[in-house]
């Protein structure tokens, strides 16, 4: 309307208003919570902090926290792979039924998804008996702190693939197969380049969430001192035994893993951003079946 400015725009102090409840929030509920973690981890010196791993138990928290990590984050990329090429590439019967199971996780506690592997490798339950007569230990053990890092982890690369491989569709790989192109080299050579942003994202979200995770791990794991303890559960035991300055030493080493976390995903989110505006600017065409066709040409 005339004279009336831009219908869209919010008057200024609105803008400071928002603004500022967003800072106050976040610095209430995140910053003071994370200063106070630093300050009290350094608070008796940077060697009383390097003490606090220097016993045999602290280095075992943290190599088991990287082995769980290590082991559940590529299984749940090949799971995330496999559900979004399925759920975004075909339709069937039981499609939405397979993405609310995908997003289980988020809605069920982490002690319940433990309790649930306790029902199945316990002693008294379904699969206990059978697998004590072998002498196969999943419980109080590292399969079963394994298996449920999976159980709570796997739909975070699934749900960032599944959008965006719904969202570009089919054409660029039904380009390249008729191309000459096998499966393997059009998902090799046109899918994977394509969401290998994406796929990073997810990836990122896993290993953070495989090393933090708390509710499920302490379920199955026992606690078994310099055995099944992860670094969360170390922290939980130091603090109950009043050793807070340790505590706070091995929960400030998991924030700047967190942290280290956030700053990559503000690098792979700023180099998607860079990709997109890159590939809106490439003229119209098959670019994913035009780079396999350079490669099979190299």
């Amino acid at each position: 309307m005339p004279g009336s400015g831009h219908p869209l725009r919010d008057p200024p102090w609105l803008v400071a208003l928002l603004v500022g409840i967003t800072l106050v929030f976040l610095g209430l509920f995140l910053v003071v919570p994370l200063a106070a973690v630093f300050t009290e981890a350094f608070s008796a010196g940077l060697g009383a902090w390097f003490a606090a791993f220097d016993n045999a138990e602290a280095r075992s928290a943290v190599l088991l926290t990287l082995l769980v990590a290590a082991i559940a984050v590529p299984l749940n990329i090949v799971f995330g792979l496999a559900a979004s090429w399925c759920i975004a590439r075909f339709r069937f019967t039981g499609r939405h039924l397979l993405l609310t199971l995908i997003d289980l996780p988020f809605a069920v506690s982490p002690v319940i998804s433990g309790l649930v592997f306790v029902l199945l490798f316990g002693l008294q339950g379904w699969f206990g008996r059978s697998l004590a007569a072998h002498d196969v230990h999943i419980l109080f053990a590292v399969p079963g702190i394994v298996l449920a890092t999976v159980f709570i982890t796997f739909p975070f690369v699934a749900r960032e693939l599944i959008p965006l491989m719904e969202e570009q569709g089919s054409d660029e790989e039904e380009a390249a197969l008729s191309l000459g192109a096998s499966g393997w080299q059009t998902f090799r050579r046109v899918t994977l380049p394509n969401v290998k942003w994406a796929l990073l994202y997810g990836v990122i979200l896993c290993n953070a969430r495989a090393m933090g995770e708390f509710g499920a791990v302490s379920v199955v794991s026992g606690h078994v001192r310099g055995r099944t303890n992860t670094m969360p559960l170390h922290v939980e035991i130091l603090y109950n035994e009043y050793e807070f300055q340790a505590a706070f030493a091995v929960a400030s080493l998991l924030a700047l893993l967190a942290l280290a976390t956030l700053g990559l995903k503000a690098a792979v989110e700023w180099k998607s951003r860079q990709a997109r505006r890159a590939a809106s600017e490439e003229p119209a065409g098959e670019p994913g079946a035009d780079r396999m066709a350079r490669g099979e040409a190299a």
